[in-house]
């Protein structure tokens, strides 16, 4: 037998540990509500949670202690005021607040000690949170708007002066909006959060934002202002989807508290209230889908600091508030991330440019241009080029029902003031877009050094890295995380030009890719809680999430509103977090039940279907009834956890129900085919468990079968690109599995790349006609893909959050190298490996309090898992 060779960094004796600095096992990485420092938390016991700094062999926790205190240097004294957990011999590292009833608007310090695996105690730095409103009785501003109705297009601008003659100890502005808003105060630009609040069911939860002004501030005269944008609240242009009949829309509106304390402790607020003043300026026109329409002419200088008069302004008025429910945007935010300057510009004619941008992204474009006064210029974005060089909207603007003359899609418009160089970005819109065309109505001179695009995304952090010796590989992981990123505004959406809806299917079926490489969740937080508002009463959701009405139809099923169910599982599996799933956990049970409520047999239509095939068409019933299948496990699964002893023996007994059902139906026991035997009829139950163990061998040996009769290529839509490459590599088909991942010849994902795309496309054709977006992220899981195979990362269902890692990892021919981390809830796990003398060098790290079974594959001798403590290990590996 071969001996594996386990070089682990290990055995130091216990004198060199007790010579090692203090800060070995220092308690790191300190989050509220997983966000840093929050301001703005409205849970009542949030959740706290923290890493180990500790590379040694075995590091663990063996146990923790919380302390929190309304003062930093008392708790730095070891005061603990409010909350002193005492020493609790486990090793969670994600804990809920379980001290004194927290205060509104009040600001908390907290640290954590925990003891070692040598029962030495390390004690973390300082980290905070604030809390918000904590409900609606604090709230003493009222919801203010001009006088103007849904038809007005000029973006509305508001201001309040006031005085301060006191030293400020802070001052926070808590600010909500139905609609998109921009803060000044004096004259600077609160924060740098773009499109906010983020979009929600306007009537059923609005979202507000904390904002600490306190440096912005100053003693004597002061202004704030505000600027309205109409995002989803007063959706204007026509679409198919209906948004102008939205149930909530009306004119933007805002309500504002900014509260200040004084270094005496005395308090004042200033509300939004009949004080505030309100008037139009150069913003003419704003809209998500379209763009915006921006004066130059109209600039009012200094509008928003204290030497502006505001002759002329109007008074505001009272408006209805558009729900009852406000509660603080707890999230990360959406941001200008990354800039980019034109590769190239082609001149067409003396008024007409063209600039690559060289990614394809979601974004605006910052232009500074000077000019004759009253100019227009048109800044058209899109993702295609026809064969003269204009611009191609073709593929993007067919479900766009709006006046394309007066409000073209995709296009900023820009009128110079002649004064001066004007600098325009847009505010209250994005696009999705690689090309700009900028057209003059008279002749300009533009060159590369007057555009810059922003690549604009919710500002998730990344926790996930590859690089290998296959630049394919690299390209398909990079142009998926573009494609993710590119959809991702405070809720996944299917593309960032011609829809930006938040389309169900797409978000779960990307989720573990979302998961791999950034740390999302508290997007996908805010995003299940918008499915919760959506759900009818009878536990129906629509296809797009949030909707203005659009998605209670037919098709709303399984495979696309499972995102119910799954998500929050699949949150439980990567974070080791429960609360979605509690939070969830009545809904998904309506779900079901409605579900089952129309499906007796345990079989059911109700689905959309592998969306996009090549060319192979899969059974619907067969596909929907694994998802109601898949469902009714997490259900069953989640009431285990939770207590739910009925539920759980009524739901087990379900999924039994609907597995027996769909091998009655569908399986060929003799054949081990399912329906027709496509690829996705033969994936789809091999990886979401419904085959049965005695024939999975055989059904799985079809499977590759089928694949090899296509030379590795693919014949699946969405459904089966979730379930192809796991199927074949979870049933000992990784070489199968891998060779279709990295083809690049049509149809596969490698086809586009090797194309030019910069992310990841809508149809497998590119000679396509229809569903044709160039930036598309519902065929995304092989970015993920690539985590749990080459790089082998899975989390242990019985020990979620990387807890305990499973290490699958495959080494196919042909790859020469392979480096895979993520940074999971315990820290960074480490899958490296490289082929050296017809042998596999296997480097391994597992962050501290976490462990991991490393599974060898199929074509290595050795076929014995290897249990791994946490630390650093080197495994030398012979292949067969």
């Amino acid at each position: 037998m071969h001996k594996i060779l386990v070089m682990a960094i290990v055995c130091m004796s216990s004198i060199v540990y007790a010579q090692r600095s203090k800060e070995e096992g220092m308690p790191v990485q300190l989050a509220c509500e997983h966000l840093v420092n929050p301001l703005g938390v409205d849970q009542p016991k949030p959740r706290l949670s923290w890493k180990l700094d500790d590379i040694r062999m075995g590091a663990k926790q063996s146990a923790y202690q919380l302390f929190v205190d309304s003062d930093s240097l008392l708790l730095a004294q070891g005061h603990s005021g409010s909350w002193d957990s005492g020493k609790q011999l486990s090793p969670a590292m994600l804990v809920f607040y379980g001290g004194r009833n927290l205060k509104p608007q009040s600001k908390y310090f907290w640290r954590v000690r925990t003891w070692d695996k040598d029962g030495i105690a390390h004690t973390s730095s300082i980290a905070s949170f604030e809390t918000g409103m904590l409900g609606m009785d604090l709230w003493k501003g009222k919801w203010i708007g001009d006088k103007d109705d849904i038809h007005e297009k000029r973006a509305p601008y508001f201001r309040r002066s006031f005085r301060t003659n006191k030293p400020i100890r802070s001052a926070r502005v808590y600010i909500a909006a139905a609609g998109l808003y921009e803060l000044s105060v004096n004259g600077k630009k609160i924060g740098d959060h773009r499109l906010d609040p983020m979009y929600t069911r306007f009537d059923k939860r609005t979202l507000y934002v904390v904002e600490d002004v306190t440096h912005e501030l100053q003693s004597g005269a002061n202004v704030m202002g505000v600027i309205l944008g109409n995002g989803w609240y007063n959706h204007q242009p026509l679409a198919v989807w209906d948004f102008d009949k939205a149930p909530w829309r009306n004119r933007p509106t805002f309500c504002l508290d900014l509260r200040i304390i004084y270094t005496d402790g005395s308090e004042e607020t200033i509300a939004s209230d009949d004080r505030w003043k309100t008037s139009f300026g150069p913003l003419l026109y704003n809209n998500l889908y379209t763009g915006e329409h921006y004066d130059a002419r109209l600039e009012i200088p200094g509008w928003d600091t204290p030497r502006f008069a505001g002759s002329g302004w109007h008074k505001v008025q009272y408006r209805t508030p558009p729900s009852s429910n406000m509660v603080s945007q707890l999230m990360a935010p959406i941001r200008l991330v990354r800039s980019y300057e034109p590769r190239s510009v082609q001149k067409i004619d003396a008024k007409t440019y063209v600039f690559d941008m060289g990614q394809n992204m979601a974004g605006i474009t910052k232009l500074r241009v000077k000019g004759k006064e009253g100019t227009v210029l048109h800044i058209k974005h899109g993702e295609r080029l026809y064969p003269d060089g204009r611009l191609d909207q073709s593929n993007i603007d067919v479900y766009y029902r709006g006046d394309k003359e007066l409000e073209p899609f995709q296009t900023d418009i820009l009128i110079l003031s002649g004064k001066k160089e004007d600098e325009f970005m847009s505010k209250f819109s994005y696009k999705g877009f690689r090309y700009v065309e900028i057209n003059s109505n008279e002749p300009i001179q533009l060159d590369k050094s007057m555009i810059t695009a922003y690549f604009m995304h919710s500002d998730v952090r990344s926790i996930g890295q590859l690089k290998t010796s296959s630049r394919l590989i690299n390209s398909l992981w990079e142009a998926t995380n573009n494609a993710y990123l590119s959809n991702l505004m405070g809720y996944p959406t299917d593309c960032p030009q011609r829809e930006k809806n938040g389309w169900t299917g797409d978000g779960h079926l990307a989720i573990e890719t979302a998961f791999y490489n950034f740390d999302g969740i508290t997007v996908y937080e805010k995003w299940l809680a918008d499915h919760r508002d959506e759900q009818q009463e009878n536990g129906v959701l629509p296809d797009i999430i949030p909707t203005g009405g659009w998605g209670y139809g037919t098709a709303n099923g399984l495979d696309w509103t499972s995102t119910i169910a799954i998500i929050p599982w699949e949150t439980y599996l990567f974070y080791g977090d429960s609360k979605m799933l509690a939070d969830c956990y009545d809904h998904i049970k309506r779900y079901v039940d409605y579900v089952d409520s129309i499906s007796p047999t345990g079989l059911t239509t109700f689905g959309r279907g592998d969306w996009v095939p090549v060319k192979s068409q899969s059974n619907l019933e067969l596909t929907s009834s694994v998802y109601f299948y898949v469902d009714a496990k997490i259900l069953a699964s989640a009431a285990e956890m939770f207590g739910k002893q009925e539920d759980h023996r009524k739901y087990q007994a379900l999924s039994r129900k609907i597995k027996d059902a769909i091998n009655g139906k569908f399986l060929d026991v003799a054949q081990g085919i399912y329906s027709k035997g496509t690829q996705t009829e033969l994936s789809v139950p091999l990886f979401w468990g419904v085959v049965p163990e005695e024939v999975r061998g055989k059904v799985a040996a079809n499977l590759n079968s089928k694949v090899e009769e296509t030379n590795f290529h693919l014949d699946v839509g969405v459904l089966g690109a979730k379930a192809l490459l796991n199927a074949l590599k979870d049933n000992g088909y990784g070489e199968t599995a891998y060779r279709v991942a990295v083809q690049d010849t049509y149809p596969s994902w490698g086809w586009w790349i090797v194309n030019g795309a910069t992310t990841l496309l809508e149809n497998w054709d590119l000679k396509a006609t229809r569903d044709i977006s160039d930036n598309h992220m519902m065929f995304g899981e092989i970015g993920g893909w690539f985590f749990k195979s080459i790089g082998g990362i899975l989390p242990d269902p019985e020990q979620p959050g990387f807890k305990h890692v499973l290490l699958k990892p495959i080494f196919p021919a042909g790859l020469q190298q392979s480096s895979v981390t993520y940074e999971s809830p315990y820290g960074q796990i480490s899958s490296r490996w490289k082929v050296q003398n017809k042998k596999i060098i296997y480097d391994i790290e597992i962050p501290a309090n976490a462990t991991a079974t490393f599974y060898p594959p199929k074509n290595i001798k050795n076929k014995d898992h290897i249990p791994l403590e946490a630390g650093k290990h080197s495994l030398e590996l012979e292949f067969k």
